[in-house]
């Protein structure tokens, strides 16, 4: 049986557990996939599993992480629903950040906005994530063009993290047409992600 490797890096859920079981399904006996988050990494795992593939894990330098499936044992018998292997936050309110300005902190504005992009770009490199970023007032001005951290925030997306601006806010600032990344929203849709989140974070 053949070796076949997986580059699944920056995919959302469940694209590499798919791409993993057509692998095997082709009759691949040695698989190696490549993933950049703990979420694909344990969905990866948890199938090889539910398949009796032998499954080991190697942390990369790079952050992410190489599973070698040894497909000798597999079995197909369980039924394949790829939802049970998405990487959205567990229900219920999980975390939420609240961006609420273009600017972090008080005294130098230009300061507080370079503070501020790499407030998301640290962001995206922790865990656990959030499960909704919400962003009002001038914290749109983050999701638009211009913004330094609009690369972190498309992969926080990818990952399945909720960007919701306000529209209202939008509008106010002429930047409805210049939105990068993100949807738009309202503010009752805000205030419900507030108040049934587990938890709300804000850096202001």
């Amino acid at each position: 049986m053949d070796t076949v490797e997986l580059d699944c890096k920056g995919l959302p859920c469940p694209q590499p557990v798919i791409q993993t079981k057509e692998a095997l399904e082709r009759g691949a006996g040695n698989i190696k996939v490549i993933v950049d988050n703990k979420a694909s990494r344990e969905n990866i795992a948890r199938f090889a599993q539910s398949r009796n593939c032998d499954v080991t894990i190697q942390n990369l330098a790079s952050g992410c992480y190489l599973l070698t499936l040894d497909a000798a044992k597999a079995s197909d018998t369980q039924h394949f629903d790829p939802s049970e292997y998405d990487c959205a936050v567990p229900a219920g309110g999980g975390l939420v950040y609240v961006i609420a300005s273009d600017s972090m902190g008080r005294g130098s504005d230009e300061l507080g906005w370079a503070l501020l992009q790499t407030y998301i770009q640290t962001l995206e490199k922790i865990e656990p994530l959030p499960r909704k970023i919400l962003f009002y007032n001038a914290g749109v001005k983050l999701l638009t063009e211009g913004s330094g951290a609009l690369d972190a925030l498309q992969k926080l997306q990818q990952r399945g993290v909720d960007l919701l601006a306000c529209g209202t806010c939008l509008d106010y600032f002429k930047l409805k047409s210049a939105l990068q990344v993100g949807s738009i929203s309202n503010m009752y849709e805000i205030m419900t992600s507030m108040s049934e989140a587990d938890r709300v974070v804000s850096p202001f």
